[in-house]
């Protein structure tokens, strides 16, 4: 966990550089002379992102790649594959649970919107839909089983990122399930949201030239 929270400070640090550096291009959108106002492939971005959540003895990690068009300056939409595991660890003491272990594998996948209304900061809808293999051990009767599951979701949050659209670009973002969908891999084994934090980038395919 240290050394996520290094990486992600270090790479922010760097973005912040590159915006000095950059800062007529940060965060704009470009029209070409001969591209119109239609589709410009000069938009089209890939990339992906890391996501973790962690609440007492639950944890969440996952990746998401994802393809996606800037719309404008103020809205990238796209869609992602989704990949999810989600544990509960056993409590001997029996205060988090009754010494049950349950585990998730997640496939899935969603779409996205990015929604920028000042050039640092956005704000995200993203719908998914999410199949789950399900296990679960007691470690008190020594009952086991599998099950598998599936539940839409709908992650909703805020995050801070540095754009350049044409080029490439990075944002940290803060999500929670809006929905309460049994088997979501981002609700807890009492129903309760899990806070979800994706770090990710995202590069242009065919990159413009200020």
């Amino acid at each position: 966990m240290k050394k996520i929270v290094i990486a992600v400070c270090f790479f922010i640090a760097a973005q912040q550089g590159m915006a000095q550096h950059n800062r007529q291009q940060y965060n704009t959108y470009v029209d070409d002379n001969n591209g119109g106002n239609g589709f410009k492939k000069s938009n089209l971005f890939v990339g992906g992102s890391l996501n973790l959540g962690y609440s007492g003895y639950d944890f969440n990690v996952g990746g998401a790649p994802e393809i996606g068009y800037s719309i404008n300056r103020f809205v990238d939409v796209g869609v992602l594959v989704n990949l999810n595991y989600t544990s509960e660890r056993a409590d001997p003491n029996l205060y988090w649970n009754n010494n049950e272990r349950q585990r998730y594998f997640t496939y899935g996948a969603g779409t996205f919107g990015r929604f920028w209304p000042v050039h640092f900061l956005f704000l995200q809808v993203e719908p998914e839909y999410n199949w789950t293999k399900y296990s679960y051990k007691s470690f008190q009767t020594g009952d086991q089983y599998t099950e598998n599951l599936n539940a839409a979701s709908l992650l909703l949050g805020v995050g801070y990122g540095q754009r350049f659209v044409g080029r490439s670009s990075f944002y940290l973002a803060i999500m929670f399930d809006a929905l309460s969908n049994y088997g979501s891999p981002y609700r807890d084994f009492n129903n309760a949201a899990l806070p979800v934090i994706k770090a990710g980038f995202d590069i242009y395919l065919h990159p413009q030239k200020y």
